[in-house]
């Protein structure tokens, strides 16, 4: 079942891969729960570094990032340091189940991801060449064919706004995310 904007999130704790735990929804900020594939995926990585290179603007905008893939925190530990926001693992897939994230064929068949496809994996190539980066399994927790799916979520757990990608490489920008929280309502003590 997909969640539209105007439903309510229920509080939760999340135990993130990369730091303490945290509540969804925070009762300070709005939150850009953002459901990725796999870990070592090549097109999530390339995604998440242009996060990363703009965390600072996003956290600025009053936005707490936190990013779940469906692989177990073993296996994420090897993909997330130097991530600047927190990682939640989730191989059983419950709080896909939950936001009705799903996986389909069309995540790597559909043409408009093949673009995305070929950079992520030259950039995931020379990464790995570099040391900088550890490939992914073979056969990841969860599969390949995960479809990703972004959530603005506000402070008091309205969804503020909620996008369910077609294909893997179907996601909010950056600028994307910045634009929904510009137009979201405040949260108390801010603007």
């Amino acid at each position: 079942m997909r969640l539209a904007p105007g439903s309510d999130v229920p509080a939760r704790r999340l135990t993130p891969v990369n730091g303490p735990a945290l509540t969804v929804p925070d009762p300070g900020r709005l939150v850009h729960l953002q459901f990725r594939r796999f870990a070592g995926c090549p097109i999530c990585n390339l995604h998440l570094r242009s996060f990363t290179g703009r965390h600072a603007e996003i956290e600025a905008a009053g936005i707490r990032e936190v990013v779940v893939f469906h692989s177990s925190a073993e296996e994420l530990r090897e993909h997330v340091p130097g991530l600047p926001f927190a990682v939640i693992g989730d191989p059983e897939k419950r709080l896909y189940a939950e936001f009705g994230v799903e996986s389909a064929r069309r995540a790597l068949l559909d043409p408009r991801a093949w673009w995305t496809i070929a950079r992520s994996v030259a950039a995931g190539t020379r990464e790995v060449a570099r040391g900088r980066a550890r490939t992914p399994k073979s056969r990841p927790d969860g599969g390949r064919l995960g479809l990703p799916a972004d959530f603005l979520i506000g402070p008091g757990g309205r969804l503020v706004a909620a996008k369910y990608g077609e294909h893997a490489a179907d996601h909010w920008s950056v600028d994307d995310l910045l634009a929904l929280a510009a137009q979201a309502p405040a949260p108390s003590g801010r603007r």
